[in-house]
């Protein structure tokens, strides 16, 4: 409830004008959130208000943030802005960056030998008998591959190779012709250079400078997209020491054992604990290998026989030749992928949080291991009190995924759209559900971008038309009571949707009401507007869509002007001319309907 009388100042109090609200008013509300733990709304209620502990899982940083990313960190930009800004919470944000993993293993591997193979300048004829060789063992993952659409893809590549190497048969060959065989068969090559000569690579500084890379690159999109930068940021590679006494302590406490190096968590053995229940997110996934093995990584693929069971997961991996390690009790190695915000959570945040935010395809195996190992090393039974799940990104209805190929950057979606328009797009759908990113999604988002600007400026415009003084208070009639008191429901309106587990789709809706309802007070005023009414209008909407993080600067009303110059001094040159375009747009408005009475008493 404290959080929800912090919220008043985004509230008026009902009024005897009002006589339409409803008697359960916003003062009675309470924030609610969709907690993926209970798959139902509940109470938020802090562990120690007004502070909230917030951890959330970082990107691994390998390859470049895709509108994947974007859902998810906009997404939980938004939330944390609303649980900060809105309810007046303290929010303590924890996020993680991936830099140990194999997915950046076999990137870097394979990125560092395809450059030093192309750097050689291999003659074509050499290249055409390397890129037969590596077809092979391609097409043979391609033919095993279980995923349908992953198939697909694979074998979309295999016939791009072999099309080139047939154009190249029976063309002239030409410098032209290795590079072109070179792009086209990249993968295959990399690959079957990595199986060749991977385990040989002692430049081991290969890895960071991949990380570093797009670490930088995410961070650079991260702030274009108007995200917010964590409270802390925590890279595992700073924390192996730590990683490493959080597995010893686990191991003493007799839920995971050591095997060739290697340390796994025994599933089993926590289970039939009798505080404890294994994937409290998704029961219903326990089993499912082919998730489980994803979670192991690409360099895990033997590690089966280690085991005491299938569903154990590792969480410390003994390193083999071409692969970055550390020292630890059980030899030279690396961390397990999920143990790792186990440890930084709870270095940062303590034994218990408040949330714990990922994207929807974390839940099982990752998230679900994450809260078995905290809670094996701690012996409690709930290590979270919220989990908060992103919903999955569709590009027009097909499934995104980097391993797919069909992947939009966010730098390529900024190349389209503002990162204004992108957010209002997120705003416009559930946080928690799948986000079709598609041309009509879009149209949507400017429709509304249009919508608010052209209401702030025709507000702008009326400020600075009103007299000065006391001539600008007006008298109220029933028409401003009545948009007074449309006003003071859509401040409970708004505030009713966002305790509803934060139902920005919702509040959209209630603030585009509002600006229609304020549009046509406008266009039926036959004499002066109240223009200091219209301001607290478009004052309130400005700072929710502040809130938001629509609008990031501090104007009073409206959105800033894109310029070196202060939006201010802006404004003062272009609203006159702005305000003759609005003047004459008017003007033609009240001829056309002129016209039109006109055609009518003649039909008639």
């Amino acid at each position: 409830m404290r959080a929800c009388r912090a919220a008043l100042l985004f509230i008026s109090r009902p009024t005897s004008l009002c006589v339409r609200m409803d008697s359960s008013n916003a003062q009675s509300s309470e924030l609610k959130l969709y907690n993926s733990l209970t798959r139902q709304k509940e109470s938020f209620v802090p562990l120690a208000p007004p502070t909230v502990t917030w951890y959330s899982c970082g990107p691994t940083v390998y390859d470049a943030a895709h509108m994947g990313h974007a859902r998810s960190y906009i997404t939980f930009d938004i939330l944390r802005r609303v649980l900060s800004d809105y309810f007046g919470y303290h929010v303590n944000y924890v996020m993680n960056i991936t830099d140990i993993d194999d997915k950046i293993i076999r990137r870097a591997r394979r990125n560092h030998l395809l450059e030093n193979y192309t750097s050689d300048e291999p003659s074509l004829s050499s290249l055409v008998t390397d890129v037969n060789a590596a077809l092979k063992p391609f097409t043979e993952k391609a033919r095993r591959e279980s995923d349908p659409d992953k198939q697909k893809m694979l074998q979309g590549v295999v016939e791009k190779v072999r099309t080139t190497l047939q154009e190249i048969a029976t063309e002239e060959q030409s410098k032209n012709s290795v590079a072109s065989l070179l792009s086209a068969a990249a993968d295959p090559l990399s690959d079957w250079l990595d199986s060749r000569l991977g385990p040989h690579i002692t430049d081991k500084s290969i890895f960071a400078s991949l990380t570093q890379r797009f670490e930088q690159e995410f961070h650079c999109d991260m702030e274009a997209l108007n995200v917010l930068p964590a409270d802390v940021l925590t890279r595992v590679s700073e924390y192996v020491p730590e990683v490493v006494d959080y597995i010893q302590e686990i191991v003493a406490k007799g839920f995971a054992y050591e095997s060739n190096g290697s340390v796994y968590f025994d599933v089993v053995k926590f289970s039939s604990a009798p505080d404890h229940t294994y994937a409290k997110l998704v029961p219903e996934a326990v089993g499912n290998l082919t998730a489980l093995a994803e979670g192991e990584g690409e360099l895990s693929a033997g590690g089966q026989a280690e085991k005491r069971a299938p569903n154990d997961f590792a969480l410390w991996k003994a390193s083999k030749a071409g692969e970055p390690e550390w020292p630890s009790p059980w030899g030279q190695g690396r961390p397990g992928w999920h143990i790792e915000c186990s440890v930084m959570a709870c270095d940062i945040l303590g034994e218990k949080a408040d949330i714990h935010t990922g994207g929807v395809d974390l839940k099982f195996p990752h998230h679900d291991n994450e809260i078995a190992q905290a809670e094996a090393r701690y012996g409690s039974d709930q290590w979270m009190s919220f989990f908060l799940h992103s919903g999955h990104l569709t590009i027009a209805g097909c499934k995104m995924s980097k391993s797919l190929k069909n992947f939009i950057t966010i730098k390529q979606a900024l190349e389209k759209h503002s990162a204004r328009q992108l957010r209002l797009a997120f705003l416009l759908h559930s946080w928690s559900a799948t986000l079709d990113y598609s041309q009509a999604t879009m149209r949507e988002a400017q429709y509304y971008e249009k919508m608010f600007n052209e209401f702030f400026l025709t507000v702008k415009d009326l400020l600075r038309k009103q007299p000065k003084g006391v001539d600008s208070y007006l008298k109220f009639s029933d028409r401003e009571k009545q948009l007074l008191c449309r006003l003071t429901e859509a401040r409970a309106a708004v505030h009713a949707a966002l305790c509803d587990s934060v139902d920005t789709p919702q509040a959209m809706r209630v603030m585009k009401e509002l600006v229609n309802t304020s549009n046509i007070y406008l266009s039926e005023q036959s004499g002066q507007a109240n223009a200091r009414l219209l301001h607290s209008i478009a004052s309130y909407l400005t700072a929710m869509l502040r809130v938001f993080g629509v609008i990031s600067d501090s104007s009073p009303v409206g959105f800033p002007l894109a310029t070196t110059q202060s939006s201010e001094n802006m404004e003062e040159v272009v609203m006159p001319y702005l305000s003759l375009l609005a003047d004459f747009r008017e003007d033609v408005r009240k001829k056309a309907l002129e016209v039109k009475g006109q055609c009518l008493v003649l039909l008639w």
